[in-house]
């Protein structure tokens, strides 16, 4: 079944300006690479352009067409299309750094050619905003030892606001089929699903300390730009809701670190959403923010206290004006920091 070291899918919908970049920053990954190109109905030369990479590349691309339903379902279909051991996503306006790309490659290939397997496999990622000449490198050292195989017990520290995101992971594709992950169609923010839903699963994990991954800021429409986070709220919930009911943490995981790990990703996921609606100014929003608490506190009064009275949970969760206050201020404290839109 797998007859491929690595799958890269690169869903794309409508990306003929920029995929190009994406597609041959990975091309000379070798035969051992599969490049998917998920065609999620496009109406622009999209499919065109992954059919033509197709032809020019036999037997390291493939193209899937599938109607439009949305970046979760171009990963449900890559990963159950995928003939890589080992899987990836690359946006189709991002990229793979050259050198950091080989060495990603040949860690891949020591693993296996010494009959190791990972089920999560940790690389850095740089957010990169070319119209500012700005960088923001994200890595991962302060939580994980370097160049081993590892378990969650061997976490150095569990340190709050450093998440691993999509950008970070590739993951063992059977365990991926095992768990039966499956995100959600025609929503937006499910790459926070694609990293949490399968850490319980997670055994052995390895990091690079490589900045692999270079994540385009900057397009006009981005999912991450502040006008239209605020007006896709209503998806980051369902993202958000989905993350708490996924998990009873408190029974379902055991091992300490990955426990504090994920309350502290879920923390995070929660106070977007809660910022998110406040920035907006509009009181729909905020009784959406405080409905968000409320179901929390009702599910589980413990994970309630543990987020509520996180270090961030506090910043945001304050009733009233002056909570709403604070929670904007933080929200572009870090849109300055990241220079998110």
């Amino acid at each position: 079944m797998y007859n491929k070291l690595l799958t890269i899918v690169i869903p794309c919908y409508n990306s003929q300006d920029y995929m190009d970049k994406a597609i041959r920053s990975v091309i000379g990954g070798g035969k051992q690479v599969e490049i998917l190109i998920i065609d999620d109905g496009s109406t622009d030369n999209t499919a065109i352009i992954a059919d033509d990479y197709a032809e020019d590349y036999p037997g390291i691309v493939r193209v899937i067409h599938k109607n439009n339903e949305g970046h979760g379902s171009a990963v449900n279909a890559g990963i159950k299309e995928a003939k890589g051991k080992y899987i990836k996503v690359l946006d189709s306006d991002d990229w793979f750094e050259k050198s950091a790309y080989k060495t990603y490659l040949n860690t891949l290939r020591a693993l296996e050619k010494s009959r190791t397997s990972v089920d999560m496999f940790i690389t850095n990622f740089v957010y990169e905003k070319p119209s500012e000449n700005h960088t923001r490198r994200m890595i991962f050292s302060v939580l994980f030892p370097k160049n081993k195989v590892i378990t969650w017990k061997d976490m150095k520290h569990n340190v709050k606001g450093f998440q691993i995101l999509m950008h970070a992971v590739t993951y063992r594709t059977k365990l991926l089929r095992e768990i039966g992950l499956q995100l959600p169609l025609n929503t937006f923010y499910v790459d926070n699903l694609f990293v949490y839903e399968p850490f319980p699963y997670v055994k052995r994990i390895y990091y690079l300390d490589v900045d692999l991954y270079r994540y385009y800021i900057g397009r006009e429409g981005q999912s991450i730009t502040e006008s239209t986070m605020v007006r896709r709220l209503d998806q980051q919930l369902a993202v958000n809701y989905r993350m708490i009911d996924d998990f009873d943490l408190f029974k379902d995981v055991k091992e300490k670190h990955l426990r504090r790990y994920m309350l502290g990703y879920l923390e995070m996921i929660t106070v977007i959403s809660t910022s998110l609606a406040h920035v907006s100014k509009d009181k729909v929003n905020y009784d959406k923010a405080k409905k968000l608490w409320r179901y929390i506190y009702d599910k589980d009064k413990r994970l309630y206290y543990n987020i509520r009275f996180g270090i961030f949970g506090q910043a945001v969760a304050k009733p009233g004006p002056i909570g709403r206050f604070i929670s904007v201020q933080c929200y572009h404290l870090t849109q300055w920091f990241m220079r998110f839109n």
